[in-house]
C-alpha cells in the first residue's frame, strides 16, 4: 500500500489505505449511492438514512461497508479542503491506493463535482474559530521628552489591530521586534510562493 498520498501530504490514515480493498466489495451502482452519502456528511449534512439503505440492501458486507464509508470520508474531505488540488494529481493519488481504474472516475468526480457546487465545511464542523484582522495600522513614534534618558529619541512602533469581534487592540513594539516581525512575514510569504509552485498546490490560468 502506498506510504505517500500527495493530497495529505504524506503517508494517508489507514481508513485510508485500507479503502481499496473494500471498495472491490461494491459495485459501480453501490459505490455512487455510497459517495452521494458520504458527500453530504462532509457539507455537514444529514446521511443516516442514505447509508442505513446502503448498509441493509445486503449488497455489502457490515465490515466491507463500515470501512468504506472511513475511507471515503476521510479522503473526500481531504480533497475537498484543498482548493488549488488538481484532478489528474487526485487520479494519481487513488492510483497509488490501488483504487481499481472503474472507480477512479467516480470517486475523482464526487470532488470535482462536488466543488462547482460550491461544497464547504461549515465552521461548525470546524470547530471554534479565532477573531480576524479587519484593520491594521501602525506609525513610528519617536520619544522627545521621557523620564527615562535611555529612551529618549529612542525610536518604536505604536500598531493597532481591528478585529472582527469588534475588538480593538492598541501596543508598542520595539524597532528590533519590528523588524523581526517584518522578516517572519516575508519568509512566510515565500514558503506560500513555494508551496504553490509544487504540483498538488498549483493554480491554473
Amino acid at each position: 500500500m502506498a506510504d505517500a498520498v500527495s493530497v495529505f501530504g504524506g503517508r494517508a490514515p489507514a481508513e485510508v489505505q485500507q479503502l481499496a480493498k473494500h471498495l472491490r466489495n461494491l459495485d459501480r451502482d453501490t459505490l455512487s449511492q455510497m459517495l452521494s452519502a458520504v458527500l453530504r456528511a462532509v457539507d455537514g449534512l444529514d446521511c443516516r438514512e442514505s447509508l442505513r439503505l446502503i448498509s441493509e440492501s445486503g449488497l455489502v458486507s457490515e465490515d466491507s461497508f463500515n470501512h468504506a464509508v472511513a475511507g471515503l470520508y476521510a479522503l473526500l474531505k481531504e480533497a475537498l479542503c484543498l482548493p488549488s488540488l488538481r484532478q489528474e494529481v487526485f487520479n494519481e493519488d487513488l492510483r497509488a491506493l490501488r483504487v481499481s481504474e472503474e472507480f477512479i472516475a467516480d470517486v475523482s468526480s464526487a470532488v470535482f463535482g462536488s466543488r462547482q457546487t460550491s461544497i464547504n465545511i461549515s465552521d461548525a464542523h470546524r470547530g471554534p474559530t479565532l477573531a480576524k484582522i479587519q484593520d491594521f495600522k501602525w506609525r513610528v513614534d519617536v520619544a522627545i521628552s521621557t523620564s527615562s534618558l535611555s529612551r529618549a529619541l529612542q525610536p518604536s512602533i505604536l500598531m493597532q489591530m481591528k478585529l472582527s469581534d469588534g475588538h480593538l487592540h492598541r501596543f508598542e513594539v520595539p524597532v528590533v521586534k519590528f523588524q523581526e516581525l517584518r522578516y517572519n512575514v516575508s519568509l512566510i510569504l515565500k514558503e506560500m510562493n513555494d508551496i504553490e509552485k509544487r504540483s498538488i498546490l498549483k493554480i491554473q490560468d
